[in-house]
């Protein structure tokens, strides 16, 4: 018998791959497992090449504004990156409300585009839009490529620009003679950029000064945004407060940051924040901004904020330091890497000066008790709005997430479910995007099928995006979608009431409130081929959430018909300082405490 022949050396020679084929191949390489989007013709080339993937589940939306908010609630609940697909023209132009939102939020996402004809630009083509153009300002960058063999550099590119530094979206838009021209594969290609090195490691001697004013600070504030989330520095946060036992607020988009349950939590600071983290920072001598970049929905009045406080501000990055607030000790870096030298250096500086907060502590724990978040039951004998969510938050409990649309419902379901972990509560906080709730629960149910995802939505929100229903069905993606339906868009009512003498111009949406609601959100829901119910009496709230938690092989809408009238507070008026935040109890006198 003739020994085996020895075995062939692998071939070094590239393969040969369509444009379209380097897309599918690097999106594989980098790890992609779920993209979401809608085809055309300008990006028909790579749908056939995706056709044929085994490694890559392509989720078919019926709206590219839905395919850019679920690769955003797939990346915020995961950490990974979200990826979403459309064509030319308007279908390029529908993904650029998610882009701006993720660009406003630090959401790693990557938009891939199909173009038009290189030799076809320039001329008005059919579907033709500058879409690299349109987005240069809300990403972090945004490519346009014309030759196939730069495909595999480009994403490998846009991959790295989104998932570090400050995350972030990135367009990539490919012609279409690209996508159908061939070219060498080469991976891992060179990545060139010239100009990006984002920094991670903070100056040391930054870290020292912060520890020290931390250690001589007697009413210190840890103000806490998404950044925190974003970095993965959820544990490491909790062991520089307990080490410190300084009060911590996080903001509406550092919601599970840090735990609610934790003593040193005092809540959401804000617009809608609780009393107790709105005037912790008015009378704070020191704030220590993790990840936060002093929003005005924050500050309120900017000059008025936190007057006596010295700043450590720590960003990755350094667009934001001394952008709204100047800072003592400005530190650049991760906002993780800097926690873990924070309580290094901290730790030393305690050895010769122990700080004691106990007088910050009473001033702080009287607030608590005096104006504790609560909310007053409705007087036309419709249901609580907020007692709806609360129940939600209860019943499902912290392993689950929560995507909120935009309004009230938002604001109650940050005030009223309480957030134990990171990355499960997603909301547009920068944008402020109806619609957002349903499409980001639904990229979070693919990204987490074992955990109880609900969008939370406004009768107005839903009815932007509500077609992703049909998507869900058919995918068989669980969701449950709780509307909190006031039929009316609710927070402008609310600033119509308090701001415009109660003249409700054209917030009325006769959802639920009427003879005969337009739309019938049960039939509705039916005919997306969901379980769909309608609660109306506080005894069925219960049982309506019972149902859907153990409704998984289709998803669930309930329509929650809840008072119009009810309000969110606290709330510090635009344009005043947060001194001035109002309370609830001043306005409902039969409050009811939680």
């Amino acid at each position: 018998m003739p020994s085996d022949p020895a075995p062939r050396p692998k071939s070094t020679t590239p393969e040969i791959l369509t444009g379209s084929g380097a897309i599918l191949r690097s999106l594989e390489k980098l790890g992609v497992k779920d993209v979401f989007g809608l085809p055309g013709g300008a990006i028909m080339p790579f749908y056939d090449e995706l056709m044929a993937s085994t490694a890559i589940r392509h989720i078919l939306v019926r709206h590219e504004q839905g395919a850019g908010h679920a690769a955003e609630g797939y990346a915020s609940s995961s950490g990974k990156l979200g990826v979403c697909i459309a064509t030319s023209g308007p279908g390029a132009t529908n993904l650029v409300t998610a882009i701006a939102d993720a660009h406003m939020d630090s959401v790693p996402l990557l938009a891939i585009t199909g173009q038009v004809f290189s030799t076809s630009m320039g001329t008005d083509a059919f579907q033709e839009v500058d879409i690299s153009g349109i987005t240069m300002p809300i990403t972090k960058h945004s490519f346009l490529v014309t030759k196939a063999e730069d495909i595999p550099a480009t994403l490998a590119a846009a991959y790295h620009i989104a998932t570090t530094g400050r995350p972030g979206p990135v367009l990539v838009d490919v012609t279409k003679d690209c996508q159908q021209g061939s070219a060498p594969f080469i991976w891992p290609p060179k990545v060139d950029l010239p100009g990006y090195r984002p920094v991670t490691k903070a100056n040391g001697k930054q870290v020292q000064a912060a520890a020290q004013l931390l250690a001589e600070a007697e009413r210190p504030v840890f103000y806490v945004g998404g950044g925190v989330i974003r970095a993965g520095a959820s544990a490491e946060l909790l062991e520089l407060a307990t080490l410190v036992g300084a009060p911590i607020v996080t903001t509406l988009m550092a919601r599970g940051a840090f735990p609610d349950s934790n003593d040193l939590n005092l809540g959401m600071p804000g617009m809608h924040g609780t009393v107790p983290a709105v005037l912790a920072f008015q009378e704070s001598d020191l704030l220590i901004a993790l990840g936060s970049r002093f929003d005005d929905r924050v500050t309120g009045k900017a000059s008025e904020f936190a007057p006596l406080a010295k700043v450590v501000h720590v960003d990755i990055d350094p667009a934001e330091i001394g952008k709204i607030r100047a800072a003592e000790v400005p530190i650049v870096g991760d906002a993780k890497d800097v926690i873990v030298d924070l309580i290094a250096a901290y730790t030393d500086v305690i050895k010769t000066t122990k700080p004691d907060y106990s007088d910050w502590w009473e001033r702080l724990n009287y607030l608590r008790n005096q104006f504790p978040i609560g909310f007053a039951e409705p007087d036309d004998g419709l249901l609580s709005p907020q007692y709806v969510i609360k129940r939600i938050g209860e019943i499902t409990g912290p392993e689950g997430i929560f995507a909120a649309g935009v309004g009230q419902h938002q604001m109650w379901a940050a005030q009223f479910i309480k957030y134990e972990r990171p990355n499960a509560w997603l909301n547009s906080g920068g944008a402020g995007t109806m619609g957002y709730g349903l499409p980001a629960a639904m990229g979070a149910k693919v990204a987490n099928p074992d955990r109880d995802v609900w969008a939370i939505d406004g009768d107005g929100c839903f009815q932007m995006t509500n077609q992703e229903l049909a998507t869900c069905t058919i995918n068989k993606i669980p969701i449950k979608v709780a509307i909190i339906n006031n039929s009316s868009l609710g927070m402008v009512r609310q600033w119509q009431t308090l701001f415009y003498d109660g003249r409700h111009s054209f917030t009325d949406l006769n959802t639920g409130h009427d003879t005969e609601m337009i739309p019938d959100f049960v039939k509705l829901g039916e005919a997306y081929g969901c379980l769909a119910i309608r609660v109306t009496k506080k005894e069925d709230i219960d049982p309506a959430i019972k149902l859907a938690l153990e409704t998984n092989d289709r998803p669930v809408v309930i329509d929650f018909v809840v008072s119009r009238d009810s309000m969110v507070w606290p709330m510090v008026p635009q344009g005043v300082g947060n001194s001035n935040v109002q309370y609830a109890r001043d306005h409902a006198p039969e409050w009811e405490e939680e």
